[in-house]
């Protein structure tokens, strides 16, 4: 008898090596793939990396999960640095506020032991940064967001703020409470985002499970994780890992042709477009999407990191956010960093939603946090500061405005083979490293269905063994 020939080993290239790429790229080697995967920075990770300074290894920013990030989480386990995390035992924020005459108080959002909504009603109950009937407000809008349907696409069409007012919320609520999560998850206050994106986090985050909304951090620098655990599980997979290399062309065919920046050609059954949403569009052929055009619409919104590095401690807890102050979030990365002078502090303020300060000049930065940070920590005003520099993504997010859940693709184009992946893509999810994680679930879903192997959807956290 002649022998059947053996099917050929199906091919795949993923183009952009952010946590989007890493996920898909290893679904794909897992499921019997070829794959290459091609990346412009000279490091895996995305815009969740970490660089050198002198003896510092600095994060480029504070980039924090909670528990209900499964999909996130499922990957970090994946890669073998399920150790490398923390997570909260139980939600403990300390709310740190100033008032212009100095008086600084000090309240928490932490939950007990208890099921939704009643976890968080003691906390808010003893919560001095609001009064008694500011908290009734509260309770009032946290029960109308849980009875909304994340479903309905007329969510979309309003602001957060405005939904927020006209269920009998006020400056100080948005203020303590709702800018005071909304900002830092959705980069963008409540006036500027999406009713859909915020009840998507407020709904998951906090009314879903007692445990849902749990921090959870990296306790080493971020590149241990999503560039040096990455690149060891890819290679492991048998994934050709290209970094310094651009993709420059995409012809779409039977076999696709991704031409780098190098003259290279590589061809692929499957192409997975993993990058940002302004490289992806650069590479669509025309009409791979519906209303292509309307990428152009997608707005971005920037993050600025300040980091300041004392010659002696003067915060005690891992973190803390700040009320009445330009400051909105501190973290101590004196551990994370391999700071070697003895008795001094690495903190790192996240600053998100910053649209008017993310070019000042540096001089005019310090001029502006390093006063505000003795307002809030009064022992900072005799210490000396040893370090001082910025680190700045004017691009770290899509504008998460009304109206963007419309101009948010799914993974599947209409040329066969050809897949998006990103933060920015139809996850339901704002952009943070849980959506970049689900995009590339999707994405290696979409290619293996289309090869007829019905995958199970891992957007939940779960990883094929």
């Amino acid at each position: 008898m002649t022998a059947r020939p053996r099917p050929a080993e199906p091919t795949a290239v993923v183009i952009g090596g952010g946590l989007a790429g890493i996920t898909a790229a290893l679904r794909l080697a897992e499921s019997g793939h070829r794959v290459t995967l091609v990346e412009t920075r000279p490091r895996l990770g995305g815009l969740a990396f970490s660089f050198q300074r002198g003896e510092l290894t600095v994060d480029n920013g504070q980039h924090v999960f909670l528990r209900c990030c499964t999909a996130y989480r499922g990957l970090v386990d994946r890669l073998g640095a399920g150790r490398l995390v923390e997570i909260q035992p139980r939600l403990d924020v300390p709310v740190l506020g100033v008032s212009a005459d100095g008086r600084r108080t000090l309240g928490r959002l932490r939950r007990a032991g208890l099921p939704v909504p009643l976890h968080l009603a003691g906390s808010l109950a003893g919560y001095p940064h609001l009064g008694p009937v500011d908290r009734l407000r509260v309770v009032r809008a946290a029960l109308a967001l849980k009875a909304l349907d994340l479903a309905d696409p007329k969510l979309d069409e309003i602001s957060f703020g405005d939904w927020l007012r006209r269920n009998g919320q006020n400056a100080a609520t948005l203020a303590a409470m709702w800018d005071l999560v909304g900002v830092a998850t959705l980069n963008a206050t409540a006036d500027q985002t999406s009713l859909a994106l915020a009840a998507m986090v407020f709904k998951t985050g906090l009314l879903s499970d007692p445990g849902a909304s749990d921090i959870g951090m990296a306790s080493v620098p971020l590149g241990e994780i999503h560039h040096d655990a990455a690149r060891a599980e890819l290679e492991r997979a048998g994934v050709r890992v290209l970094l310094r290399s651009r993709a420059v062309e995409l012809k779409p065919a039977a076999q696709h042709a991704v031409r780098l920046e190098s003259g290279e050609l590589l061809t692929a059954d499957t192409v997975v477009l993993a990058g940002a949403q302004d490289s992806a569009a650069a590479l669509l052929p025309p009409g791979a999407i519906a209303r292509q055009e309307r990428l152009a619409e997608f707005g971005t919104a920037p993050i600025l990191n300040v980091h300041v590095v004392y010659d002696r401690r003067l915060l005690r807890k891992p973190f803390f956010a700040a009320l009445g102050s330009p400051v909105q979030w501190v973290f101590d990365r004196t551990a994370h960093s391999g700071l070697a002078v003895p008795g001094a502090q690495y903190l790192a303020l996240s600053q998100s939603a910053v649209q008017d300060e993310i070019d000042l000049p540096v001089a005019e930065l310090r001029r502006r946090y390093l006063p505000e940070l003795e307002r809030l920590l009064p022992a900072a005003r005799e210490a000396e500061v040893l370090d001082f520099f910025v680190t700045r993504e004017r691009t770290a997010t899509f504008d998460p405005a009304p109206g963007t859940a419309a101009l948010r693709p799914q993974a599947r184009t209409d040329v066969p083979g050809l897949l998006l992946a990103g933060s920015w893509t139809a996850t339901g999810w704002p952009a943070t490293m849980e959506s970049a994680v689900r995009s590339g679930h999707a994405a290696a879903d979409a290619a293996l269905s289309a090869a007829g192997r019905l995958p199970v959807d891992r957007g939940d956290g779960r990883w094929p063994r």
